[in-house]
């Protein structure tokens, strides 16, 4: 294991392996699912103030759409002329169009080990990670609402097929009415990547489904959250 990757456990996966594995102790019946929804929720709620930033970026390109639409096809032959004109609209609306890319960085090592986390957590080898004063559980329960977590669920992979396509479909940018074949394109890439996360899901352990499908849900909340705060 190189020091990069060593860094990365030590920061990231062990510390929430540790907290999954204490969660799944002194909950009742010792539930592995319910310790991923509570897990799940914890890891949301500490990066809502992130994600509320991403959405309200995405809300904002929304609104401004329009005006980039008609720079584009201005100055569709001159790209310093576009790129200058595009500048002073973001300044004027006060849009920053890198703020989702870094904000989502600074959440990405955090998704990763989680992903990793209820992909292989309950790997025998994966108990050497346990700090000292956490022991390794006795009893694991992984059977979930008639679920084992341990293995692929349709049912799952399916609803957080669902979701992700409720979730990218309120976060994509509106086209304008008159844009047919950009709104179809969307709408295509959109049914691809959650057929494509279905697929995906059918051949991992469910409890990554569980993970995603609880991450998915919320996310949808605290975007319905933001887009009323706005509004309003």
């Amino acid at each position: 294991m190189n020091s990069i990757v060593k860094i990365f456990y030590i920061i990231f996966y062990q510390p929430l392996f540790n907290l999954l594995i204490l969660l799944t102790t002194y909950l009742p019946g010792h539930s592995f699912g319910l310790a991923i929804i509570i897990l799940t929720l914890l890891i949301r709620a500490a990066l809502y103030p992130f994600q509320e930033k991403v959405i309200k970026s995405q809300i904002a390109l929304q609104k401004i759409q329009p005006k980039i639409k008609e720079i584009q096809e201005k100055h569709k032959y001159d790209r310093e002329k576009q790129a200058k004109a595009l500048m002073e609209i973001y300044k004027k609306e006060k849009f920053n169009p890198f703020s989702g890319f870094w904000l989502l960085l600074i959440q990405f090592p955090v998704l990763i080990a989680l992903y990793r986390l209820f992909l292989r957590g309950l790997n025998p080898e994966n108990f050497t990670y346990l700090y000292s004063f956490v022991h390794k559980p006795e009893t694991i329960n992984t059977i979930f609402l008639n679920i084992d977590l341990a293995k692929p669920s349709i049912l799952l992979a399916v609803l957080v097929g669902v979701s992700q396509y409720l979730q990218t479909k309120w976060m994509s940018v509106r086209s304008s009415s008159k844009d047919k074949q950009q709104k179809h394109q969307q709408l295509m890439m959109n049914y691809f990547l959650s057929a494509f996360i279905v697929i995906v899901l059918l051949k991992v352990p469910s409890a990554v489904a569980l993970y995603l499908l609880v991450s998915g849900l919320f996310a949808i909340l605290q975007q319905e959250i933001v887009k009323r705060r706005i509004k309003n």
